[in-house]
């Protein structure tokens, strides 16, 4: 790697940029791999997380919730004791049953389905969770937001018919393609991630065979280019992962699209057909953004710290120029707030105009208020990106502007309408 790309990926790297910016840190007492998020990261966290919420319930998806324990015996149904137990924390002893901390959702999710009668009607079902899980990483190889112990996993499954499974998983496809476009983020590459050697898959080779082909007839329909990797799969089926790099050079899986057969047999699943007999669903398992940490992770070093104004912990910074124009700039700051935004007022007391502007480099909009905009109830808007985009508006002018931009998402930051 040359020194200059070396240098941008240090600047970039979302464990000090997390840090400085105080979005989230770590402590000893907690321990490896459980970062803590301060209320910069939290307001970037929830902000994120609702706009997948509201994204998923646009495209039909209904929301549970799940505890993040499980008896053994549930692990043992769905596969991932005997194919995923070294990922798993050791089962805790209460009374006379062993109960585990969860490392997946699905094996919930199918028995939330399971727990009531279905018809053939009422699919394809969509059923979507932000849920805690949790891996027993080794503690050489946690590392910030990428590698944790504690995950919250943005993740979905589509119960539905075979006929419906392709289209399914092409539509989960196209709102992942939406949510990067918003976040202002790109896919590296798409990966078709099928099984390698050894005792780690599920061993039925039909079942990958169906799984497979119908997950290259979503990639062929989709359009998108893709390569073939073994070795990679979930242990209960082939994935389309996609792919991300991060400012070194590095690749992580960011979203997953799956098509199982497996779990729906394990846990017997059915519907009820329109000949009146039992038929078995097929699960489609599929996260926009996987893991929230992750997510976070790579929106810190994709953009330097310098979100989407949607996602921006401070939206609006109000800067007077004076102590004289510090009451309009706080009545400016609450009526933003009033609408919605994220604003805050820096005072003088905290520095030279100057030195307040570049402390607020990475907010989206700054808004500077002088005598003359003061008297003319009127404020100079700012840019991060150091331009000016119109002479002094005036103030609930700037904040309809801001307010049309947040609300139409994306990374763009101005809209000169």
């Amino acid at each position: 790697m040359l020194a200059s790309q070396t240098r941008g990926a240090t600047m970039h790297d979302h464990r000090r940029l997390g840090r400085e910016l105080d979005l989230f840190d770590t402590d000893p007492l907690m321990g490896a791999g459980l970062p803590y998020w301060l209320p910069d990261g939290a307001v970037v966290r929830h902000t994120l997380e609702e706009y997948i919420r509201d994204a998923e319930r646009r495209a039909g998806y209904r929301h549970v919730y799940s505890p993040a324990l499980g008896k053994r015996e549930l692990y043992e149904i769905s596969g991932h004791w005997e194919h995923y137990g070294d990922d798993m924390f050791p089962p805790m002893d209460v009374g006379a049953e062993q109960v585990l901390l969860r490392p997946s959702l699905c094996p919930h999710h199918a028995l939330i389905y399971r727990s009531r009668s279905h018809s053939y009607r009422e699919l394809p079902l969509r059923m979507a969770e932000l849920g805690g899980m949790y891996r027993s990483e080794l503690s050489g190889v946690l590392g910030g937001l990428t590698r944790v112990r504690s995950i919250t996993l943005n993740d979905a499954h589509i119960f539905c018919t075979l006929e419906q499974a392709v289209q399914e998983a092409r539509s989960a496809l196209e709102l992942i393609g939406r949510a990067y476009a918003d976040l202002g983020i790109r896919a590296a590459r798409y990966r078709l991630s099928l099984p390698g050697e050894g005792g780690k898959y599920v061993a039925d080779p039909e079942l990958w065979r169906r799984a497979t082909a119908l997950l290259r007839e979503v990639l062929d329909g989709s359009g998108v280019a893709y390569e073939e990797a073994e070795g990679e799969a979930a242990f209960y089926g082939p994935k389309i992962d996609v792919q991300i790099t991060d400012p070194a050079g590095r690749e992580a899986t960011l979203s997953t699209v799956q098509i199982d057969f497996h779990q729906p047999e394990r846990f017997d699943l059915h519907y009820i057909g329109p000949d009146g007999a039992k038929h078995r669903p097929v699960m489609v398992h599929r996260s926009i953004i996987g893991s929230v940490e992750r997510a976070v992770a790579h929106l810190l070093e994709e953009h330097g710290g310098a979100f989407p104004p949607w996602l921006a912990p401070v939206q609006l910074m109000v800067l007077p120029v004076g102590e004289e124009q510090s009451e309009a700039a706080h009545a400016l700051a609450g009526r933003a707030r009033e609408l919605g935004l994220r604003a805050e007022a820096a005072d003088p007391g905290q520095g030279t105009l100057a030195a307040r502007i570049r402390s607020a480099r990475l907010v989206p909009y700054l808004a500077v208020i002088g005598g003359r905009e003061a008297a003319a109830g009127l404020v100079a808007p700012r840019l991060r990106d150091g331009s000016r985009p119109d002479t002094p508006l005036p103030g609930d002018e700037l904040l309809r502007r801001i307010g049309d931009r947040v609300a139409a998402r994306g990374p763009g930051l101005w809209d000169p309408s």
